[in-house]
């Protein structure tokens, strides 16, 4: 009765080992054990499978490299062999007990861009490389656990324990090896990828922006005074009054210029935020608001440009978004230092709904943030309150 509990006991602990142990042998045709029998059954029709289309995508693309359809099927192979390789860590999960990770997926940002990028991302992966090493390699160990496995059923059944626990922890070094993520260093840089992207895209979506607000606003109105001030002139001579009238229209015209460009410099980065912090600055887009906001912010110190620019147009957005959509009667702002992160609430009565992808600029607000290391949350139920925390690191000046 003792050596069977210890028995189980074993077996249970197996899968509380950490992924560098390799787990003892056992003793007796436990469910483990006939689970790693089956995954060796099971490694020659996998592995003939993962070879076959292995050998035909290196050998099609290669044949086909010197024309324009070689490299791109070449890298859609690749990305298909990212499914080989799932369904092997899916089996290695399941018949081998494995705790191992899915690798990070291609970076969303390039997938969604132009077809050379989508080309050279793909080329590159390193998970569908090693995939394809993986199943290349696979063939003779697929024939010989097969056929070990098989063997072991009828002629050497009492030693096929040990046997197959040999082999399987050959098996678990190759998933490890091949099939998991090679480090954090690999998942970091996807998103720092990715993140790129959404950086990339911010800026030319704010430049698009100036140019549009240049275009139609303050060179709209330069363009109308230089020609009241053509008319003027000629009527200067003629008409007196008349092109004393036109001057003083121009003179209003140019008012309203000045006050356009301070408003489109005020977007592009305020100089309350520069001269005086985020206090001042918070307190100034909060007086725009056309309902009542409460500004508290406890700092210490001023954080770097970049991170105080980004809490500054992150709460400047979200105001706007009380303004144009929450009915609200009251708001409020805090922002204050927690440790190494700097963190913002705004909050307000309003009715409530926020969701990201509705439309309100939320979603643009998240990829933002998330771009630097920073986080987004939207709690807004229907009826309200909504309240939107923002997280952005801390970083010195």
């Amino acid at each position: 009765m003792t050596a069977s509990t210890d028995a189980t006991a074993s077996a249970h602990a197996d899968d509380r080992l950490p992924d560098d142990r390799l787990p003892p042998v056992r003793f007796a045709y436990d469910a483990h054990t006939w689970k790693e029998i089956a995954h060796l059954l099971a490694n020659l029709p996998m592995s003939i499978i993962g070879f076959v289309y292995v050998a035909v995508m290196i050998y099609t693309g290669a044949l086909l490299s010197v024309t324009v359809i070689g490299l791109p099927l070449l890298a859609a192979g690749l990305l298909c062999s990212r499914q080989l390789g799932k369904a092997e860590r899916w089996r290695a999960r399941k018949l081998l007990g494995l705790r191992i990770d899915e690798p990070s997926p291609i970076p969303a940002r390039r997938r969604q861009g132009d077809f050379f990028t989508w080309l050279w991302t793909s080329l590159k992966d390193p998970v569908g490389w090693r995939t394809v090493l993986y199943d290349f390699i696979r063939l003779p160990w697929g024939v010989l656990t097969f056929t070990v496995a098989l063997t072991g059923l009828f002629v050497a059944w009492p030693v096929l324990p040990y046997i197959a626990r040999g082999l399987t922890n050959a098996d678990r070094a190759m998933v490890r090896g091949l099939l998991s993520p090679s480090d954090e260093l690999e998942r970091r840089i996807a998103e720092l990828e990715s993140d790129r992207g959404v950086v990339v895209d911010t800026a030319a979506a704010d430049l698009r922006r100036i140019e549009r607000d240049l275009h139609d606003g303050a060179q709209a109105r330069l363009v109308a005074l230089a020609m009241g001030l053509g008319l003027a002139k000629e009527k200067l001579l003629e008409d007196p009054d008349a092109a004393a009238a036109m001057v003083d229209e121009a003179h209003g015209e140019v008012k309203l210029a000045l006050q356009e460009l301070r408003d489109l410099a005020r977007g592009i980065h305020p100089a309350v935020l520069t001269d005086r912090g985020l206090d001042a600055a918070l307190s100034s887009v909060s007086a725009r608001c056309t309902v009542p906001v409460k500004v508290s912010v406890d700092l210490a110190a001023r954080p770097a440009q970049a991170i105080e620019g980004i809490a500054y147009f992150t709460v400047s957005e979200l105001l706007q978004n009380v303004s144009k959509h929450a009915r609200a009667t009251s708001a409020s702002v805090d922002v204050r230092r927690a440790e190494e992160r700097l963190l913002i609430q705004v909050r307000d009565d309003g009715r409530g709904g926020a969701r990201l992808d509705g439309g309100s600029g939320m979603a643009g607000l998240a990829e933002r943030l998330g771009a630097v290391d920073g986080l987004f949350v939207l709690d807004s139920p229907a009826g309200g309150p909504t309240t939107v925390t923002a997280e952005l690191p801390w970083r010195d000046r």
